[in-house]
């Protein structure tokens, strides 16, 4: 079988589908409309979010039998269309879940605890104790909304905290020795911080929006290392300025790019701008899955349920 790269990735997935017999071309530089051209050539596609996986280019994609996404999401490829034309679609949630627990826990405790703020001072000369005094975790009710791979390995993480972790998901049973799920109504009633673990769906685009965030009865913590889109920026900077939020940790970004490689700089409106001089907010660039040890596992998850298929598919 022949299989073309089109993002780069750990080394490790391309020596591995070499090893098993694949035919492996790598093109981490042509315009999809190139790529387009040549599509039906192949019958494997590995790639990240270089560009969307549509209808379009799969109509031309006559010899594909799976395509490999080296992450957790599938929302930029069509999967209707692809299940259509009996394409498999592999993806790794399971790589990086780690590191998306862990980079939840810190943007949350940096954000508890003022450490940006106070760093920063420092580092500039100022020296403010009081001004600082931090918001402890401990005792509070932290709620977790999709509880899959990342949410469960979030609720991982905060044991040993002292908090109560609840979860709410459109599954059912899906709640563990880790979190309680409940309903929403009770989420809305007990939680203090916020914690977001969707996929990127038409139900969870604009899921916090004005509405959702009155909604508790608490004012409270929002973190989203989900999706950007899954929160209305004007609606969150309003929950800011009332206070309803005490604050955010924002990985993700409702103006991201599709590829998630940047900011749409040139369409930054003015809420986004508030977001970066708020010192309730801690910013990221959409790398909470991003560390040396998720690379790795993430290719390695992809290679091993390629094999997998592959010999049942032989």
């Amino acid at each position: 079988m022949k299989v073309l790269a089109i993002d780069r990735n750990h080394d490790l997935l391309v020596q591995g589908l070499k090893n098993a017999g694949f035919e492996v071309e790598e093109d981490y530089h042509s315009s999809k409309q190139e790529i387009e051209k040549r599509i039906e050539e192949f019958d494997g596609l590995i790639l990240r979010s270089r560009f969307p996986i549509d209808k379009i280019f799969l109509e031309k994609a006559n010899s594909l039998k799976f395509i490999g996404r080296v992450g957790a999401g599938l929302e930029n490829i069509d999967e209707s269309f692809a299940a259509e034309k009996n394409i498999k679609l592999f993806n790794a949630p399971e790589g990086n879940r780690d590191a998306v627990a862990e980079h939840a826990l810190g943007m949350l405790l940096m954000l508890l605890h003022r450490l940006r703020i106070a760093d920063a001072e420092v580092r500039n000369g100022i020296w403010l104790r009081e001004e600082n005094r931090g918001d402890e975790l401990m005792g509070k009710t932290v709620g977790i909304i999709g509880y899959g791979n990342m949410g469960k390995a979030f609720a991982k993480r905060l044991k040993g905290f002292g908090v109560r972790v609840v979860c709410y998901d459109i599954l059912h049973d899906v709640g563990d020795e880790n979190a309680k799920q409940i309903g929403l109504n009770e989420f809305f009633e007990e939680v203090d911080v916020v914690s977001l673990h969707t996929p990127q769906t038409k139900d969870s685009n604009g899921m916090v929006n004005q509405s959702f965030i009155n909604s508790f009865n608490k004012q409270i913590y929002l973190i989203n290392t989900a999706r950007g889109k899954a929160v209305v920026t004007k609606d969150l900077v309003e929950g800011l300025k009332s206070g309803k939020l005490k604050g955010a940790c924002l990985d993700v970004h409702e103006y991201e790019k599709t590829s998630f490689e940047n900011l749409n700089w040139d369409e930054i409106p003015e809420d986004f701008k508030y977001l970066i001089g708020s010192d309730k907010v801690i910013l990221a660039p959409h790398i909470a899955g991003w560390t040396h040890q998720s690379k790795e596992k993430l290719a390695q998850t992809i290679l091993d349920k390629i094999l997998v298929w592959k010999q049942k598919f032989s």
